[in-house]
């Protein structure tokens, strides 16, 4: 493995470029009329040493014929001046093969064998460089493909700021069912003020129901989901309509049928070019990130899909997996450092496929979300991230409804951020920094959980188990901090109409268990309790700058707030009029408690002032003692007029 001089991502020091892309024109399928190229690489997997490469391929409407067998072609051997050891061939599909269905036009799918110097056999290794997939291990390409025409208005497309994002979390597969689907849903998306989804994973996997983060294959999406090419279209159709799209990048571990953990697991004496431990073994057999063609390979996916798909940015999981900060930085930091310094290039290139991301002198529009829970300060603070997941305040949130001493006080500091950077400026790039702000997430039960379960399986069955959703109402106050927090909001699918779903804490009925979105929710009183307040609160936030950008203040006085189940913090511009004051009661009776206003003027209640102008204050002078009512179980939002 080749030598590599590291970037010292936080100095004055600009770090050199030493993550390379791979020759991806050569690797995996391509297809020429009826001609298709075959490429794979397999470091130290030679014909000098006894080992022999095969492609087995048949069309897909034949796969489950007893009589239809694979047709089998031999892999030629050369060596790759980078990465070593390359296989590959050329499949002719005018020519015999096997199967009723051969030379027809349409899906085939195919996977790879080895044969070892002792003769025996080592089948279905999947593609590592597939771009389509069939069912359970098979790799997939189309006959007939036709490339996706993104429409003239997708070249005008812009990354939402930072700022002015709200996520909205979805399980593809619970959400809609499909790609195709899932864009049904869009105008629904938009009209709740939602401008950008987080998908869960959507590569490859063995399984047809999971949550999808042990991948067998990462440059295509999951045959469960659809095609590629319906995957470009539901990025148009959401780029269309505001949103933004992230994929869940799983670049710590992988599968076990992944290809260079399947093979090479079997082949001891041959060096691992990916696999292997790094920082926390987690999960799933870990990703070796010392090793140059593990960066490489992981590099290569992130152009991929910013280039095939049109994404906006990634969502990385599990980043403890391959954390690793200085000296070396390699790993996360090292793939989102060059992420970013690739789009930057190419911007400054004048590359139209990256024009999403410009913004002139401000900063990159490129999103880049670490799931980093054990060092949220430092993920933001010494990586190129735009954000992260942090579980803060959803622990808080959990707190509080457990009743526990202090909870409040923690749930209102970290609405604020408290302590997290907001901005960095590293190597003359400067970057926007913002935690998530959820209380709902599809690793978490839903939050009203946490206010009492009951079972409707009348065998009690526990994967049944849910939230009591007569008792909606609880989770109010937590959606106006929410919405109000400094930070990202992020929104889990269905959370808006009261999902109630509990999540087992560990095993296959966690991941492998299909907790369908309820839209039946969407009708009646419970979600249409909960929806209407979601729907008044995102409007809000886009209607007031403060409420996205502006500063934080939380009101810590427990004697006179928090003991008594009140929180108030504030959002603003100092020095201007923008303020707003947010007050949430967690109690099951309404409160006054007093407050003494910074700005004198007028404040409008933006929940009801409308309609009630008895919550409106009116006159309310500076720094005077005023007293205000906040209602049980929910909370007002008072803005200087």
């Amino acid at each position: 493995m080749r030598s590599r001089r590291r970037p010292i991502l936080y100095s004055d020091k600009q770090g050199a470029q030493t993550m390379k892309f791979m020759p991806i024109h050569k690797l995996g399928p391509h297809a020429n009329g009826s001609q298709v190229h075959f490429g794979t690489l397999f470091p130290g997997v030679s014909p000098q040493d006894g080992y022999a490469i095969e492609l087995r391929v048949i069309h897909e409407n034949d796969q489950f014929i007893q009589t239809e067998p694979a047709h089998r072609l031999p892999l030629n051997h050369s060596l790759d001046p980078a990465y070593g050891d390359y296989w590959e061939a050329t499949l002719d599909l005018s020519s015999p093969g096997s199967g009723a269905h051969w030379g027809a036009p349409g899906s085939y799918v195919y996977r790879y064998a080895a044969r070892k110097p002792d003769g025996t056999e080592i089948d279905w290794i999947i593609d590592p460089f597939a771009r389509q997939f069939g069912v359970g291990r098979h790799a997939a390409f189309t006959h007939g493909y036709q490339p996706y025409a993104w429409s003239a208005a997708e070249a005008q497309w812009k990354t939402p700021r930072h700022h002015d994002l709200v996520l909205y979390e979805i399980n593809v597969m619970e959400f809609a069912g499909s790609f195709d689907r899932a864009i049904e849903r869009l105008d629904y998306l938009r009209d709740l003020g939602i401008t950008g989804l987080s998908l869960m994973p959507i590569t490859n996997i063995t399984d047809a129901i999971d949550w999808g983060y042990t991948p067998i294959g990462y440059f295509g999406v999951d045959e469960r989901f659809g095609k590629r090419d319906d995957f470009q279209r539901f990025v148009e159709a959401a780029h269309q309509r505001g949103i933004a799209v992230l994929a869940d990048a799983i670049y710590g571990h992988t599968s076990s049928l992944f290809a260079y953990e399947y093979l090479y697991s079997r082949l001891p004496a041959v060096p691992n070019p990916i696999m292997g431990s790094f920082a926390k073994d987690m999960f799933a057999p870990s990703v070796d990130w010392t090793r140059a063609f593990a960066e490489d390979f992981f590099y290569t996916v992130n152009r991929h899909w910013l280039e095939v798909y049109h994404i906006d940015g990634f969502r990385y999981d599990c980043v403890p997996n391959y954390w690793e900060l200085g000296p070396h930085f390699r790993g996360y930091a090292s793939i989102v450092y060059f992420t970013y310094q690739w789009i930057k290039q190419q911007i400054v290139a004048g590359n139209p496929a990256y024009a999403r991301f410009d913004d002139g002198p401000s900063p990159l529009r490129l999103i880049q979300c670490a799931e980093q829970l054990e060092a949220v300060h430092a993920v933001l603070e010494q990586t190129y991230s735009t954000c992260t997941w942090q579980n803060d305040t959803l622990s808080a949130a959990q707190r509080i409804a457990h009743g526990e001493p202090g909870a409040i006080d923690e749930f209102g500091l970290k609405l604020g951020a408290v302590g997290l950077p907001i901005e960095r400026t590293v190597n003359n790039d400067r970057l926007l920094k913002s935690p998530l702000q959820y209380v709902e997430n599809h690793d978490q039960s839903r939050l009203l959980c946490e206010f009492g379960t009951y079972n409707p399986d009348e065998q009690k069955n526990p994967l049944f188990e849910q939230g009591d959703r007569s008792r909606w109402f609880k989770v109010q106050p937590y959606l106006i901090g929410l919405a109000m927090a400094k930070g990202i909001p992020l929104f889990w699918q269905g959370q808006e109409f009261c999902e109630a779903s509990k999540v087992a804490p560990g095993g296959t009925s966690r991941t492998g268990f299909l907790r369908i979105v309820h839209w039946e929710y969407f009708y009646d009183p419970a979600g249409r309790g909960v929806l209407t307040l979601v729907r008044k609160l995102l409007k809000l936030r886009a209607a007031l700058p403060h409420a996205r950008d502006g500063e934080h203040f939380y009101f810590q006085a427990p004697d006179r707030y928090s003991n008594h189940g009140i929180l108030l913090f504030a959002r603003y511009y100092p020095h201007t009029n923008h303020y707003t004051l947010a007050a949430l009661n967690f109690t099951d009776t309404s409160k006054w408690v007093p407050f003494w206003f910074p700005i004198s003027g007028n404040y409008r209640e933006e929940l009801h002032g409308s309609t009630d102008p008895s919550l409106n204050l009116i006159g309310i002078q500076a720094y005077a003692e005023t007293w205000i009512e906040v209602p049980s179980n929910y909370g007002r939002l008072w803005t200087h007029e």
